[in-house]
């Protein structure tokens, strides 16, 4: 019985068996044996949440662009899948043809959240493959991994072969070209690893050896030859209006995470809130303009059947005359009835007129994200958004129809008081008051949401220590129990173990490799699920590999330690981060770059609005 047959066979037995035939609306469809180079595309979590991720699309079709590559997909399956196919014998397997990835040439991992860690390690083990990449001789895959998790990649560094830093349009090309000459060579693995430095972006681990100081810290990271750069500097697409983008997605057969046309109309984010890893590693700003904007959302709402587009970025409304670009895409798009979603809109430039012409279509739930509850704490963040920027804008929701209004808010931020936590109840009692006195009758609801920060690796906070678990449970309930006298308010919060582990692994270094392979054997799988995530198994894990998990999470470190992540280079210098950082101790506030240059460094690559500075 073929690998088709046989998991046809299973689905009988599995809960939504739609993650797993796939066959969907503008998938691609090759000879397997035509082709020089099968890429199985993974993504460590369920069919649902990755077919939402708009790079699996984007890297999906630009590989099957090539006539000499097959580019097919794979996600973990649930737990009841993976029972089936280990009763049955069957090895995890791609959606387009339904081979066994250990048949596969690459096996190409998107890392979004640190999270999914013992997910990859999970379909490394279903494939049937060692999961040490020394372990791996040439006839095996490789295994490269990309995103955002990918700029400390040292937890994961036994694993994986080969890292991709930067945008992976700019690379995987380049990494395809490298491997067909490695392929139909007698180049040895070991060999096609160290060309793979050659290409900008791509970072071997095994080509570097790390030296600890007694007390723990990093004393060095050291390349094994000098022709191995000491430092791997990212790619970046520097002109989106050039770059690839396909309007003919891949369109999911049942309702995924974000069951919508996605367009991204620019990359990267002016800001600079101190606390954010995506603003920095996405630098620097690059625009799509809104002649390739219209063309191409035209383009998706005729190729992909979804009544919905998103125009997404991390701070959409700071497009010029986004206002202007919503209303014409509203033109073509309410005749086709399809909604149009702008995540990500500030307070303080949602305007009036924007806000009526979403109106027409639908009403959503509005998403503010104040972040803290204090103008002070919200300046040492460099969240540029005063306080009556939130009033003026909920109060202008409310007077058009909106009832939902969802406030995001981070606890344990540095230099946090007890003052900035009550500041949240305060926030939303106010715009309660504001709903009272406007004498509207319909009822509402105020959802507020606090997650626990995480200092991140490239950020100006990533020498900060995270909030003790008892701090995060105090604050947490302080926050709760005031928050109950407030009529029509709803309130939910982060796991503090789960925010514990994330900073954990986001600031780890290479020890954390055999921990997290330990997890895995103790059944640790789906820790962003919460019914499955279980801190005690990860306890015991860094129990019996003799390290205390607090060394990461809940020390301050000093600006001259040598950090896990130093051998990557966003572009935005070290100097520059420790500046954002005093600032913050100072609470002031640094501009917008769409204001003036910062000198954050990322000039370097001469792309997007830093040309010219």
């Amino acid at each position: 019985m073929c690998v088709k047959d046989k998991v046809f066979k299973l689905l009988y037995g599995v809960e939504k068996p739609g993650r797993y035939i796939g066959n969907e609306m503008n998938m691609i469809k090759k000879d397997p044996v035509k082709v020089d180079v099968r890429f199985a595309f993974c993504f460590p979590d369920v069919y649902e949440i990755g077919m939402s991720n708009l790079g699996l699309k984007i890297l999906y079709h630009l590989l099957n662009e090539r006539e000499d590559v097959y580019c097919e997909r794979a996600f973990m399956p649930w737990v009841d899948m993976q029972q089936q196919m280990k009763k049955e014998g069957v090895k995890l397997f791609s959606l387009e043809t339904f081979t066994e990835l250990d048949k596969f040439d690459i096996i190409g991992f998107s890392l979004s959240y640190e999270m999914s860690y013992t997910n990859l390690l999970k379909m490394l083990e279903l494939c049937g493959l060692p999961l040490e990449s020394q372990k791996r001789e040439k006839g095996m895959p490789i295994v490269i991994a990309g995103g955002p998790c990918t700029y400390n990649p040292e937890p994961l560094w036994e694993f994986v072969d080969v890292f991709v830093i930067g945008e992976g349009e700019e690379v995987i090309l380049e990494f395809i070209d490298l491997y067909k000459k490695y392929k139909f060579s007698s180049m040895t693995k070991d060999e096609f690893l160290f060309e793979c430095t050659s290409i900008q972006g791509c970072y071997v681990p095994s080509l570097y050896n790390v030296k600890y100081n007694q007390d723990g810290t990093i004393k060095s990271i050291v390349p094994v030859s000098e022709s191995v750069p000491a430092k791997v500097k990212k790619r970046i697409v520097k002109n989106l209006d050039t770059s690839y983008f396909p309007t003919r997605m891949i369109t999911p057969l049942i309702e995924v995470v974000h069951d919508r046309i996605t367009l991204e109309i620019f990359r990267g984010c002016a800001r600079g809130c101190r606390f954010c890893q995506a603003g920095v590693i996405y630098r620097p700003v690059r625009l799509r303009s809104s002649k390739k904007v219209l063309q191409y959302a035209k383009e998706l709402v005729e190729n992909c059947g979804c009544n919905e587009i998103s125009l997404v970025s991390l701070s959409t409304s700071d497009y010029p005359n986004i206002d202007e670009l919503a209303r014409e895409i509203l033109k073509f798009a309410e005749s086709k009835k399809v909604n149009i979603s702008l995540p990500s809109l500030r307070l303080d430039s949602t305007s009036l007129d924007l806000l009526k012409e979403v109106e027409k279509v639908r009403k959503p739930t509005l998403t503010f994200a104040p972040e803290a509850g204090t103008q002070r704490l919200r300046d040492v963040i460099n969240k540029n958004i005063k306080e009556e920027d939130i009033y003026s804008t909920v109060k202008l929701a409310f007077e058009r129809g909106f009832q939902n209004i969802k406030l995001y808010f981070m606890l344990g931020l540095p230099l946090e008081e007890d003052e900035d936590v009550l500041g949240i109840y305060t926030i939303a009692k106010n715009i309660r008051e504001i709903y009272k006195e406007l004498g509207l009758k319909k009822r509402i609801r105020i959802t507020v949401s606090t997650s626990f920060f995480v200092p991140k690796p490239h950020t100006p906070f990533q020498w900060e220590a995270q909030d003790s678990i008892e701090n995060m449970q105090r604050k947490m309930k302080l926050l709760k129990e005031n928050l109950r006298k407030v009529k029509d308010v709803e309130y939910s919060w982060h796991d503090f173990y789960l925010s514990k582990l994330e900073a954990v692994l986001s600031r780890g270094d290479r020890r954390l490799s055999r921990v997290i392979k330990r997890a895995v054997e103790l059944g640790c799988q789906f820790d962003d699920w919460g019914e499955f995530f279980d801190f005690s198994k990860w306890e015991k894990a860094f129990q019996q590999e003799n390290i205390d998990w607090r060394f990461y999470s809940d020390r301050k470190r000093s600006f001259d330690e040598v950090l896990p992540w130093d051998i990557i280079d966003t572009g935005v210098t070290k100097e520059f981060l420790k500046k954002e950082c005093l600032l913050a101790y100072e609470a002031k506030t640094t501009s917008s770059c769409f204001e003036r240059c910062t000198g954050c460094g990322v000039a370097t690559f001469r792309g997007g609005i830093c040309v010219g500075k």
